[in-house]
């Protein structure tokens, strides 16, 4: 079975999340996804910075889905 991650930003501001993006890397199993959206949320936050993610307070959230239809690039 192969897995999605989606990343969602958010704005405990507005009260608003922007559209789930994609990753374009699929995973092999269930840990691995859900170990690559901490560390992509990660990278997303320290991106925007300190300023931009407390003035804005926001957050991000990830979920991992089956992926039934593509296959794992080996």
């Amino acid at each position: 079975m192969n897995y999605v991650l989606h990343l969602i930003m958010c704005s405990g501001v507005s009260l608003t999340c922007l559209p789930p993006y994609k990753y374009p890397d699929l995973f092999v199993d269930g840990y691995s996804c859900m170990i690559a959206g901490n560390y992509e949320s990660i990278l997303k936050l320290e991106e925007l910075g300190h300023v931009k993610v407390n003035d804005n307070k926001i957050y991000i959230k990830f979920m991992c889905t089956e992926d039934k239809k593509e296959k794992v690039n080996t």
